[in-house]
C-alpha cells in the first residue's frame, strides 16, 4: 500500500513524500473551494448580523478601509498573477500561436459582447440601468478551471486549454473595460510616475537583475502612483505581469518562478478575502424577487447564463466554420458547448465591476452583486451536469 504524501506547513524539506501548503494552493479545485467557502462565509454574516459585516468592511487600515484593501490592493495581486499567465500564453502557449489562438480568442470576444448586449437591451427600458452592461462580461477563471478539474477529469486536456485561454483573453478584455470606462477623473503625474516605475521594472528585467527587494518597493510603489492616479488600482497588476520576463528555456526566468511564488498567495489569500468583503449580499425575499423581475437582475443573469453560451460557443463555431482555424484534435463540438456554459461563472471580477458601476448607488451594487451570484450559481450547476454528460458519454466511446 502506497503512503499518503505528508503534508508541511513550514520550512523547506526534500524528502519527496511531502507537499507544502503552497502546492496544495496552487491545485485549482482548492482555490475554487476556498472562494466558495468565503462567499459563503460572507452571505451567512451579512444576513445573520449585516450591521457587524458592515462595520468590518468599514474597518480603516492606513489610508484604505479593508473594503477597499480588498478591492483594490489584493485584487491587484489576482491581476498580477493573471497578467504573468498572459504573458506566458502570449510568448510560450497557446497565444503564441495565432492559428491556434484564433478560435479560443475570437470566441472570448463574442463572449464579452453578447453577454453585454444582452444585459444593455433589457435594461435600456424603463426602470433599467443602462450602467450595468459590463457586470456579466467577465468570466471567473478559478473557479471555472476548479469546476473543470473536479467534474470533468476525463475530458480531454484540450478543453482546459481552451477554457485557460478564453478566461485570459475575457480577463484582459474586463481589464480595459475597468480602465477605460470606469476611470472618471485621471491624475496624469501619477499616471506618469507609475509609467516611469514600470518602465524601471522593464529595464531591471531585461537586464537580468534579480532581487525581490528591488521588485516588491517597484510593486508598491507602482499600485499606488496608479491607486491616486483614479485608474483602478489593479492595472498596476496586470501591468506589471505583462512586463516581466518569460523564457521557454530558463525555468528561473522571472515569470516562471513568480507565478510559481505568487499564485498561493492569490488563490488561498487574496481571492477568498476578497469574495470574503465583496459578497457579502442581503439576500431578502425583495432581494431574491428583484432577480427575476427588474431589468437589472434579470439582465445580468441572463447576460451570464444565456449571453455567455450564445457568445462563447458562437463565436468559436462561426470561427471555426468560416476559416481555416480548427478545434484541438479530439475535442468534440458538445464539449466546446458545455465549457461555454461554464464561461458564464463570474465572480471574481463581475463583482468588482458590479461595485464599479454603482459607485454612488450601494442598493443598485448589491442587487447586481446578487445576480451576478444568481447567475454563476445556475451557470455552475448547468456546466456540471453538461460536462458529467460529457465525460460520461466519452468513457462509453472509448
Amino acid at each position: 500500500m502506497t503512503a499518503r504524501p505528508r503534508l508541511v506547513l513550514f520550512g523547506h524539506d526534500s524528502d519527496a513524500d511531502t507537499v507544502s501548503v503552497a502546492d496544495v494552493l496552487r491545485r485549482e479545485t482548492v482555490g475554487g473551494v476556498l472562494m466558495l467557502v468565503a462567499a459563503a462565509v460572507a452571505l451567512v454574516w451579512a444576513n445573520v448580523a449585516p450591521s457587524t459585516y458592515g462595520a468590518v468592511l468599514h474597518v480603516r487600515l492606513g489610508p484604505l478601509d479593508l473594503e477597499h484593501w480588498s478591492a483594490d490592493g489584493l485584487l491587484a495581486i489576482f491581476f498580477f498573477v493573471a497578467g504573468l499567465e498572459l504573458k506566458r500564453e502570449l510568448t510560450v502557449g497557446t497565444l503564441a500561436r495565432p492559428a491556434q489562438a484564433l478560435v479560443p480568442v475570437v470566441a472570448a470576444v463574442c463572449g464579452m459582447a453578447v453577454p453585454a448586449l444582452v444585459c444593455l437591451a433589457i435594461n435600456l427600458g424603463p426602470g433599467g440601468r443602462p450602467t450595468a452592461w459590463a457586470v456579466p462580461m467577465a468570466t471567473d477563471i478559478a473557479f471555472a478551471l476548479a469546476i473543470l478539474a473536479v467534474v470533468a477529469p476525463g475530458l480531454p486536456p484540450g478543453l482546459r486549454a481552451f477554457l485557460l485561454t478564453l478566461a485570459i483573453v475575457d480577463d484582459l478584455g474586463s481589464i480595459l473595460v475597468i480602465a477605460t470606462v470606469f476611470t472618471d477623473r485621471v491624475a496624469f503625474g501619477w499616471l506618469a510616475g507609475a509609467a516611469a516605475v514600470a518602465v524601471l521594472w522593464w529595464l531591471l528585467q531585461r537586464r537580468r537583475v534579480r532581487g525581490w527587494y528591488l521588485y516588491v518597493p517597484l510593486g508598491l510603489v507602482c499600485w499606488w502612483c496608479v491607486h491616486e492616479s483614479g485608474v483602478h488600482a489593479t492595472i498596476a497588476g496586470v501591468a506589471l505581469g505583462l512586463l516581466s520576463r518569460g523564457s521557454r528555456t530558463d525555468p528561473q526566468a522571472p515569470l516562471n518562478a513568480w507565478e510559481h511564488r505568487w499564485r498561493p498567495v492569490s488563490a488561498g489569500v487574496a481571492v477568498p478575502l476578497f469574495a470574503l468583503f465583496a459578497a457579502g449580499v442581503a439576500l431578502t425575499p425583495a432581494a431574491l424577487k428583484a432577480l427575476v423581475t427588474t431589468p437589472l437582475g434579470l439582465g445580468i443573469v441572463l447576460g451570464l447564463v444565456v449571453g455567455k453560451t450564445v457568445g462563447v460557443f458562437g463565436g468559436a463555431y462561426l470561427t471555426a466554420r468560416f476559416t481555416r482555424a480548427e478545434l484541438t484534435p479530439g475535442l468534440r463540438w458538445s464539449e466546446v458547448f458545455s465549457v461555454s456554459v461554464l464561461a458564464g461563472v463570474g465572480f471574481t471580477v463581475a463583482l468588482l465591476i458590479a461595485d464599479l458601476a454603482f459607485p454612488d448607488a450601494p442598493a443598485l451594487a448589491e442587487e447586481a452583486k446578487a445576480a451576478v451570484l444568481a447567475g454563476s450559481l445556475i451557470a455552475a450547476l448547468l456546466a456540471a451536469v453538461s460536462l458529467r454528460r460529457r465525460t460520461v458519454a466519452r468513457r462509453s466511446t472509448s
